[in-house]
């Protein structure tokens, strides 16, 4: 079968959403995407219209998901893209889903510490709470 993969670099529109379903762990946010280009008339940076994906993580890309992602964080998303078009109230609407294999912050926009997820600790995985800074993690061999 074959599937659209992309990547999307963009900044988190929207809190993210975890639930803990039936089928597992799932978690969604919106992803803004506005293009910059180069006015040579101008000499100077515009934006173009921004889009909006819903990113869908699920499994433990969505339990770390929704511990390190906040509102406005620079992010670069691969995935498989997924148009649904779908009539309501006489029009036809078109959104467009990105099912997430990877997530991760945009370091050309700032810096982050890694912290590999300790499975024995469940305050790391836990959809409620921030992981712990560096300094208060236990080190793992």
């Amino acid at each position: 079968m074959n599937e659209t993969l992309v990547t999307l670099v963009g900044n988190a529109a929207t809190a993210v959403d975890f639930r803990d379903t039936a089928t597992g762990p799932t978690a969604r946010f919106r992803l803004a995407v506005t293009p910059r280009r180069w006015d040579r008339e101008q000499q100077a940076w515009t934006d173009g219209r921004t889009s909006f994906y819903t990113v869908w993580a699920r499994r433990t890309l969505a339990v770390n998901l929704s511990g390190s992602v906040s509102v406005g964080e620079p992010l670069v998303v691969h995935g498989r893209l997924k148009v649904r078009e779908e009539e309501r109230e006489g029009a036809w609407k078109t959104s467009v889903d990105i099912d997430a294999v990877a997530v991760g912050h945009d370091l050309t926009r700032g810096t982050a510490a890694f912290r590999r997820v300790v499975r024995a600790d469940p305050s790391l995985t836990s959809p409620t709470h921030r992981q712990k800074p560096a300094t208060e993690m236990v080190s793992v061999s």
